[in-house]
């Protein structure tokens, strides 16, 4: 698809004027990657970005969930908690995310002052094993908006208190490098913390969410090597798909029973007014028949 084609061949009309500032004085204008993954990330679809490297991968998946936390603070609406969760299957390069995200993130905030808008706070942070208990102690009494760790920390968190409470409010899951996870323990064991936090989540929804099969975990993957493409799109997806139909039959099942019980409660009235309705009618035609006896007996006495 060429850029000419694409209604905005920049990409950013929907995001925040100190946003959108920011990037144009920064890049001038977005990849084909950026431009194409940018409105299915921010429709909130999973995604899986395949694209060579130097083409911008790490900002077009993080670039519309950053700017749409921003006008969530802008708003007054952005939370405590993780919101997005940035999973790499290499500990050097969680870190050099995190310095590679600073930048826009403190971009934008220079952006937001110099327009007048009011300074709005994202924190990220980085959890691997070199974490010390300090850092991690405060991360679990003020989380990061933004956490950056590997799947094995991922793991971790999961397996207790504290990293469940913060790991409850994501809303999307970032895997780079996806490729390298394929075919091993280690991917099978990424794609089980994956549906463990799926599954947090689902626990943290209403009643009402449950049932129509909780709030979807956004997940979006990134590499630059991805073959077979359908084989990396189903390991991302993992099964929200069977989950997301169990959902829909279940509803549909919880629908249809409710009507039957309705319909019978409907049915057993209608009987009941039958019923009162005939004896209405017997004790009415009782009457007719019994006041000539009595009025002969009067007049013989």
């Amino acid at each position: 698809m060429s850029s000419d084609s694409l209604p905005n061949s920049t990409g950013l009309a929907d995001f925040h004027p100190a946003s959108r500032a920011w990037f144009e004085a920064r890049f001038g204008q977005a990849t084909q990657a950026q431009i194409e993954a940018w409105p299915q990330i921010r429709a909130g679809r999973h995604t899986l970005i395949a694209a060579p490297t130097g083409s911008g991968k790490t900002l077009a998946a993080f670039y519309a969930a950053i700017d749409m936390l921003l006008q969530r603070g802008l708003e007054g609406e952005l939370t405590d908690g993780v919101q997005i969760l940035y999973v790499s299957p290499l500990k050097a390069l969680s870190n050099d995310i995190q310095k590679n995200l600073e930048q826009p993130l403190n971009g934008i905030a220079e952006q937001l002052h110099l327009q007048g808008y009011a300074p709005v706070n994202i924190r990220i942070a980085v959890r691997t094993g070199d974490t010390p208990p300090s850092e991690r102690a405060r991360m679990a009494k003020k989380p990061p908006h933004i956490l950056v760790t590997t799947p094995e920390s991922f793991y971790l968190l999961l397996t207790s208190a504290s990293g469940r409470a913060m790991l409850s409010s994501v809303r999307s899951l970032v895997v780079d490098e996806i490729h390298a996870l394929l075919g091993d323990k280690r991917g099978s064991h990424l794609a089980l913390s994956i549906e463990r936090l799926q599954y947090l989540i689902n626990a943290q929804c209403g009643e009402r969410a449950r049932d129509q099969g909780g709030r979807t975990l956004q997940r979006i993957g990134l590499s630059a090597t991805q073959k077979p493409l359908d084989l990396v799109a189903n390991y991302l997806v993992g099964n929200t798909m069977e989950a997301q139909r169990k959902a829909q039959w279940k509803a549909q099942r919880k629908a249809q029973r409710k009507a039957h019980r309705k319909a019978r409660q409907n049915s057993w009235q209608k009987l009941l007014q039958r019923a009162r309705k005939k004896v209405q009618q017997r004790k009415r035609a009782g009457l007719r028949r019994t006041a000539p006896l009595s009025t002969r007996d009067s007049g013989e006495s």
